[in-house]
């Protein structure tokens, strides 16, 4: 009688659980054993803004996994004097000194949180309830199977499939989603075109997750690097540097922070906190703050800021620092010779402050510092002895960052397929020497079912510790919880989503921001009294370079203060025809545009054609539309001036300036140098007007 009493009980619940809208969890009718506030939970940690703190109801499940509730639940605030609460656990403290007790029921479970305010003191404690029933991670791993631990550990990309970009979910992928219990995926440009679809693909790879949120990620730095398709452009980091603002960089940060969140993606590969002091670094450049480590640090820090306060998870990379290196990590394996100390006070320095700040993840580098760990490995590729990156070290990634540095965040390898880890190491043998030097987030890796069942394999056979897999678990199930990744059990509605991306992403509050970071990076270098241009309807303004440089867009924008200025499409020494065409003009306004040592040297076609230019005899002012030394290779033009990236604000920007429109206050926020070494430009140089 008892057993059909238990039955008719349990069958009732789920009808009724079903009635109300909240699934039966998992594959199986597994039912809710407990609501905590997660809050409460011992990991999680929340900040309270503009005196509201937002507190979430989570219902644990039988199999130990757990989802955000909001349907039947009833908030209570023992004190509203001191605080109240909404029907969606938003707690708003009233500011009057004393305590309350927040709970929730849904009418089975319940729980509470104690809230202080201490208004002389300026001092908000929050007080945990302590119990076994709050230890949520540790339960939920308890219950996961080994290739779920391995799943939560995987990132790939789904750039492509069958040789067309996924810009909506498929059956193969959301079954490679279910079945390997994927923690996460990255996307890229090719993935988002729209914020409808964009927002759309995210809320499909939502739904195929099985238990556990994933985390959506992607490298939406601004500048040069920029995903989105549609969506605000901002300037970049070493724009951010030139115009020396903290209160910039966070409201960047935000923006970009918005629109993220926004369509759903909750992980951000940025910022950058490599110091850029290698003028010859191919990869890095003006996707770094700059050359000066506190400089880095303090814009690198408001930039996560303005980032967490969306919600948006942030990644500082690429530790131990990527700054000082003139190899291309996706091609080759790069090398920093220097040793700790002096890693200490420059590129270690930024990573620190973001640590101490919480940064919530922090990617590897695929560079060698031989000074750290000489670790060597024969390569895969033909056989030499190579030096192990920092993405397998464990000296580094776990000596350094976590023993060392103390950082307890999400540590997630810079891409798998780079040329310096794929080529030397092996898709399978790379992801296992990773986890095994301290990743717990193993970033695009080559052959997602390969790796993984390399991954399983591994820790079968003793190679990798099943604990060892569960130290990540538990830090990527702390990331999800602190940034509210967490599965719901009625999630919004499609339209809902869709309808909110369209609002926020590109809105014109967002563009007037990237409009005031362009303005304000401007930086003119070198002006001969040529600056800002005074010019009547009938003087003739040339601008020459290429389009495929986006130099077209400098002449659009020129075009709009000076309707007649004529352009001309060339990235190299200019014919007879070319040089007919600027010879009468009053000034010449020529665009360069450089990423390599090779693109700025004295013979580089822009180089030849911008000395060409001067040679006239004409007033020249060039133009540095991505990294700031082009002057190095044309030191007699008349006025130079640097906007550090290639998206429209910035042509904008610069038209502005040249015609006296905006008031150029950027500075260097690195040195130029001659090509004999000696400075150009110190650090910091700017002019105006």
């Amino acid at each position: 009688m008892r057993k059909f009493i238990k039955t008719f009980i349990t069958s009732f619940l789920a009808f009724a659980l079903l009635l109300t809208g909240i699934p039966l969890a998992g594959s199986a009718a597994t039912g809710i054993e407990d609501l905590v506030i997660d809050l409460n939970v011992p990991q999680v940690t929340r900040e309270v803004k503009d005196s509201k703190l937002d507190l979430n109801a989570l219902h644990v499940y039988e199999d130990g996994h757990f989802m955000l509730s909001s349907e039947n639940l009833e908030w209570h605030s023992s004190n509203k004097n001191v605080a109240s609460v909404s029907k969606d656990g938003v707690v708003t403290l009233s500011g009057h000194n004393g305590t309350t007790f927040i709970s929730v029921s849904d009418g089975s479970n319940s729980d509470r949180i104690s809230i202080q305010f201490k208004g002389n003191q300026d001092k908000i404690l929050v007080e945990k309830e302590k119990g076994t029933r709050y230890d949520l991670i540790g339960n939920a791993i308890k219950h996961m199977s080994m290739e779920e631990k391995v799943g939560q550990m995987l990132m790939p990309d789904f750039m492509n499939w069958n040789g067309n970009n996924v810009t909506e979910m498929n059956d193969e992928i959301a079954m490679l989603v279910n079945d390997y219990h994927l923690g996460g995926v990255i996307l890229f440009r090719e993935n988002t075109v729209t914020a409808e679809q964009t927002a759309s693909l995210v809320s499909a790879y939502q739904d195929a997750a099985e238990k556990y949120g994933l985390l959506i990620s992607i490298d939406q730095e601004g500048g040069i690097v920029t995903r989105l398709q549609t969506g605000t452009d901002m300037p970049g980091n070493m724009a951010l540097g030139a115009t020396r603002s903290e209160d910039l960089a966070e409201k960047v940060g935000r923006t970009i922070g918005e629109e993220l969140n926004a369509l759903g993606i909750n992980m951000n590969f940025g910022p950058v906190l490599d110091v850029n002091n290698n003028p010859d670094n191919p990869v890095i450049g003006v996707r770094s703050f700059g050359e000066e480590p506190e400089l880095v640090a303090n814009l690198g820090n408001a930039y996560i800021k303005g980032l967490h306060e969306t919600g948006t998870a942030a990644t500082a990379k690429h530790f131990p620092g990527h700054g000082d290196t003139a190899v291309d990590s996706h091609v080759g394996l790069p090398s920093v010779p220097h040793d700790i100390e002096r890693l200490k006070k420059v590129e270690l320095y930024p990573f620190q402050q973001a640590m101490d700040a919480g940064i919530d993840a922090i990617m590897s580098a695929h560079v060698t510092f031989p000074k750290i760990d000489d670790t060597k490995a024969i390569s895969k590729k033909d056989g030499t002895e190579v030096a192990v990156p920092g993405t397998l070290s464990y000296k580094i990634l776990t000596g350094l960052m976590r023993e060392e540095m103390g950082f307890k965040g999400v540590i997630v390898t810079d891409a798998m397929n780079m040329g310096a880890i794929a080529d030397h190491f092996g898709p399978v043998d790379a992801a296992i020497r990773a986890v095994k030097a301290g990743a717990d987030i193993l970033l695009m890796p080559v052959g997602i079912v390969d790796v993984a069942n390399g991954l399983y394999n591994a820790v079968n056979s003793g190679d990798i510790a099943e604990d060892r897999l569960e130290q990540s678990v538990e830090r990527i199930l702390t990331l999800k919880l602190n940034r509210g990744i967490v599965k719901a059990e009625v999630e919004k509605s499609l339209d809902e989503k869709v309808a909110n991306a369209i609002q926020v992403v590109g809105s014109e509050d967002h563009k007037a921001i990237e409009k005031e970071a362009a303005a304000k990076s401007i930086t003119l270098v070198k002006n001969d009294n040529v600056l800002p241009l005074t010019v009547s309807s009938v003087d003739k303004i040339v601008v020459v370079g290429g389009s495929g440089f986006s130099i077209n867009l400098l002449a659009a924008e020129v075009q709009k203060h000076h309707p007649g200025a004529v352009y001309v499409n060339t990235t190299g020494q200019l014919n007879a025809e070319q040089l007919a065409q600027v010879q009468d003009a009053k000034y010449i306004i020529a665009g360069t545009y450089t990423s390599s040592v090779g693109g700025r040297a004295q013979d580089a076609s822009q180089m030849v054609m911008t000395r060409q230019l001067i040679e006239t005899g004409l007033p020249v002012i060039a133009v540095g539309a991505r990294n700031p030394y082009d002057v190095m290779s044309y030191t007699d033009v008349a006025a130079y001036l640097v906007q550090y990236g290639f998206r429209p604000a910035s042509f904008e920007a610069t038209a502005n300036t040249i015609f006296g429109k905006n008031n150029p206050t950027g500075k260097l926020p690195v040195t130029i140098y001659n090509h004999d070494g000696s400075v150009l430009y110190g650090f910091d140089h700017g002019l105006g007007y």
